[in-house]
């Protein structure tokens, strides 16, 4: 992990307890704060650390393939399943399963769930068999749980078994002393990956990067340092091609883009929907977010796709595991 900060070295303790252990750990912290980074260390440095670790974004799945993506699914258990499919648990065996998002989680899959978390065992989507397995849950969220409980959106039994251990990840503009550590660390990936000498920032340089809010997190300031090291020139990264850091340096949005739950943002989602016949890549794209905050844009403006969700198999699986 890097960063000094007082953060991150209480975060780092934390992480060395939670490797000595099985039960589950709850992360939480904005999105872009790192936490499936977070996730693999533990899961790296525990005795699981030979087994897979197998990572699955609840937010990222249409909702009614959830269940078969999880808990997989038997041959015939629905139009077009012509084989057995293993689902992410079973992959995840001997191992962690990280699931990311898990707010998102549909309601009526979180008592398989919980079911799983208490007996160790699930069944497939159509199956009879009960398949037991040993595998560790690590689960994120960027979003209250609490709240999600008190509007029925998420079980509250479900979240005491999820939060036996916590870890909670504070946005990077609460821990600055992690700024350019992490900068340095990104810089030296970036010039490995795009053979570029580049030795470090100029002094204005880093203090456009300790000055900025930093509201896309540690994977915001990734992106900034993998961009300035393939557009600039020369040893050090100059201030001048820290693309998007003066002009917001203290996380104002930016003319133009939609508030997010606007109609102007619900407006310009669906023309964007119209002129890429509703293609989830080609529209996550135009819109340059990813396909996560896509899908959760759609959930959150009540909009439902006429060809259903772009890019998901063309079978209908069923919602629930048994």
């Amino acid at each position: 992990m890097i960063g000094d900060s007082p953060a991150m070295r209480h975060i780092a303790a934390l992480v060395r307890r939670f490797e000595q252990t099985d039960e589950p750990v709850l992360i939480t912290g904005e999105s872009g704060t790192g936490k499936e980074l977070l996730a693999r260390a533990i899961h790296d440095g525990s005795r699981r650390s030979h087994g897979p670790f197998v990572a699955l974004n609840c937010a990222a799945i249409p909702p009614g393939l959830v269940a078969s993506e999880l808990f997989g699914y038997e041959k015939g258990a629905f139009t077009g399943a012509a084989a057995r499919s293993l689902g992410q648990i079973e992959f995840a065996n001997g191992g962690t399963l990280f699931l990311d998002e898990i707010g998102d989680m549909p309601i009526d899959l979180q008592g398989h769930l919980l079911r799983f978390l208490q007996e160790g065992q699930i069944r497939r989507v159509g199956g009879r068999e009960t398949i037991a397995l040993n595998v560790r849950i690590v689960s994120a969220t960027n979003v209250r749980l609490a709240q999600a409980i008190a509007e029925g959106r998420f079980r509250e039994d479900l979240f005491y078994r999820l939060n036996v251990l916590t870890l909670p990840i504070p946005p990077l503009r609460d821990r600055p002393d992690d700024i350019i550590p992490l900068a340095y660390h990104f810089l030296r990936i970036a010039r490995r990956d795009f053979n570029r000498e580049v030795e470090g920032f100029t002094p204005d340089a880093t203090s456009a990067l300790r000055r900025h809010r930093w509201p896309g997190n540690v994977r915001e300031l990734m992106s900034v340092v993998r961009r300035a090291v393939v557009v600039g020139d020369g040893p050090l990264i100059d201030a001048t091609i820290l693309i998007g850091l003066d002009d917001h340096a203290d996380g104002t949005p930016v003319p133009g883009v939609p508030k997010p739950g606007s109609p102007e943002e619900r407006a310009s989602l669906l023309e964007t929907l119209e002129r890429t016949g509703e293609n989830i890549t080609s529209t996550a794209d135009a819109l340059r977010v990813s396909r996560v905050t896509l899908y959760r844009m759609l959930r959150r403006h009540g909009i439902v796709l006429k060809r259903g969700l772009a890019e998901a198999p063309v079978a209908k699986r069923p919602q629930h595991a048994h």
